[in-house]
């Protein structure tokens, strides 16, 4: 399976945000963000000539990056968005936001994305008492999301639940008996990714 195996660190400083792709690192004093803030390569310190596309751009590379995609995997979830009733920007939001690896994210049950999807990718899941290996599966409201009896992952997943500070208020989760409901689908102001979603729109409607 294809992915983006670029560093992590520098991703995070050309996108001008912590996107906490290293899990726990991104919360000390090692982050790579927190000493060097400015954009990678001998040119990073110089002054970037703004321009409607590229604020465009870096919008959508923002949120294909947070999310772990990759550009053609972001473009379909675009033009599924699109096909949807409502505000495209947010439908699309919500459609990431319902993957089966960002749910495990979100309710703490993984330190990033990444790990979030090889724990799903290594059987480590269960929806609704079935296995899933699908990272893009699309959970729904109601959906009970629980660790795998037997699991040899159980360690660090428990350690992930010790890293979280608070948990989506459209998920419930259960750190203890590692479970985790969805509640509903969430509504744009309970999605905290720090992205415009109306740049990326605008971009493909060029």
């Amino acid at each position: 399976m294809a992915r983006d195996r670029s560093p992590k660190c520098k991703q995070c400083r050309r996108e001008g945000a912590k996107l906490f792709l290293k899990g726990e690192r991104c919360l000390t004093e090692k982050c790579s963000f927190e000493r060097r803030s400015y954009p990678p390569g001998q040119h990073g310190r110089g002054r970037i000539k703004q321009s409607e596309y590229l604020l465009q751009l870096r919008e959508k590379q923002k949120a294909r990056r947070t999310y772990r995609l990759l550009e053609d995997q972001f473009r379909s979830y675009y033009e599924k968005a699109a096909r949807k009733s409502g505000v495209t920007g947010e439908n699309l939001l919500r459609i990431l936001e319902m993957r089966l690896d960002n749910v495990i994210f979100r309710l703490g049950f993984a330190a990033s994305r990444d790990q979030a999807r090889q724990l799903v990718r290594h059987g480590h899941f269960q929806v609704n008492g079935r296995r899933v290996n699908i990272p893009s599966y699309q959970v729904k409201p109601n959906d009970i999301i629980s660790m795998r009896l037997g699991s040899t992952a159980e360690k660090i997943i428990r350690e992930a639940t010790d890293l979280t500070a608070s948990v989506a208020p459209w998920l419930q989760a259960d750190h203890d008996g590692l479970t985790g409901k969805i509640l509903k689908a969430p509504d744009r102001a309970e999605i905290d990714t720090a992205v415009q979603e109306s740049l990326i729109v605008e971009l493909y409607n060029k």
